[in-house]
């Protein structure tokens, strides 16, 4: 575990030219492969295709498709921190706009898949909730992309939003996303990441306070796997009163050239009393030479708080439990994927809707199983 200096003020802009090409001194792209990402530090045209799933549309919600500048939220959650996110902004002409009636209470998940055929894209889509609204909002990515995308949501008052992305991309794939939440006051925003798939995931969660009494809590997953690269990088900026944030990120990685990044920032301002916030990352190392790197940051800026805190824990695999395991009958493979799925319980637990949770375990038991940890997997089962 590595800590940074003080945070200080975080650079951030619309304008791509703003920000200087990457490089590996810089601390933004420190860890990331610059070798296997550099096509999206210039300008690109879009080639991309993609299948796009008839969305699921519960009652109180509307999708549409829309030219970005036509969204008056455009913009309100996001401002990008990185050159790759502001291209995606500056060049995603259109995107989904999702608005969910104010007071509405959903009977199920808002459903969103897309399935990449191929090429480089951008894309940029704005979430708005209502006041008082109560949502969740499941993103399913797939297939072969080269993409890079923006998503905020905007979290109105009193509201309560639980959003789940998973990135399930082909193994070639690249995907380099920002997410962006501003929460308003007295409301809750819940974000749940699951990686999975792709050669090179990069994400940059954001979250920042609209007004007194909102709560961000941000979880994840990642599993990875030969040569993959998984990063997530946060940002909690605390400037309204009485605010709560909590972070938890788990990685497991499986083989000796897998690699997780874990950076997570939270800056609590002057204005910020009462704030009460905590962030931990847990990195299991299933195979030698496997490499997670952790980095939680934390800038109290003012003595009138609730409490803060950060932790930060890399280990192998415990040899203990398995012995345990296997002496109750229980075979080797068997027992590795359930101290695996044990080990992500605590993440998936967050996510209330049981339809949801018991799918994304299933994608997780599919991914061990593929990589030879279980059961051989049949012609029927997902990425």
């Amino acid at each position: 575990m590595t800590l940074a200096p003080v945070l200080g003020e975080r650079f951030a802009s619309r304008d791509p030219e703003a920000f200087p090409a990457p490089t590996s001194h810089e601390e933004n792209w420190k860890f990331a492969p610059l070798g296997k990402i550099r096509q999206f530090f210039e300008p690109f045209a879009p080639d991309g295709r993609s299948s796009v799933g008839e969305p699921a549309v519960p009652a109180g919600v509307r999708i549409e498709t829309v030219p970005l500048s036509s969204i008056a939220a455009f913009g309100a959650a996001l401002t990008p921190s990185d050159r790759v996110s502001a291209f995606a902004m500056a060049r995603a002409e259109q995107g989904l706009h999702i608005v969910v009636d104010p007071q509405a209470r959903l009977d199920a998940p808002i459903e969103l898949s897309r399935v990449g055929l191929g090429g480089r894209v951008y894309a940029h889509n704005v979430v708005e909730v209502g006041p008082g609204a109560e949502a969740t909002l499941v993103v399913d990515n797939t297939g072969a992309t080269q993409i890079a995308a923006n998503l905020e949501v905007v979290v109105g008052d009193g509201a309560n939003v639980t959003f789940v992305v998973v990135n399930a991309d082909d193994p070639d794939s690249i995907r380099l996303a920002s997410y962006a939440a501003l929460v308003g006051r007295d409301a809750t925003f819940r974000q749940v990441e699951v990686a999975l798939g792709g050669a090179v995931v990069r994400t940059v969660s954001t979250a920042r306070f609209a007004g007194p009494g909102g709560r961000a809590e941000l979880y994840g997953v990642a599993l990875a796997d030969d040569g993959q690269h998984l990063e997530n990088r946060l940002f909690i900026d605390h400037d309204q009163p009485n605010c709560a944030s909590n972070v938890l990120y788990k990685n497991a990685l499986l083989t000796s050239t897998a690699r997780t990044v874990w950076v997570g920032d939270v800056r609590i301002r002057p204005e910020a009393t009462g704030t009460q916030t905590y962030e931990l990352n847990r990195n299991l190392l299933l195979a030698k030479g496997a490499r997670a790197d952790s980095v939680p940051n934390l800038e109290i800026e003012t003595g009138q708080i609730a409490g803060a805190g950060h932790a930060s824990t890399t280990g192998r695999f415990d040899e203990e439990q398995m012995f345990y395991l296997r002496s109750r009958g229980i075979p080797e493979d068997e027992a590795r994927r359930l101290v695996v799925r044990g080990f992500f319980g605590e993440v998936l637990a967050k996510i209330s809707d049981e339809s949801v949770r018991t799918r994304l375990a299933e994608l997780i038991e599919n991914k061990l199983a593929r990589a030879g940890w279980g059961h051989r997997p049949s012609a029927d089962d997902k990425t």
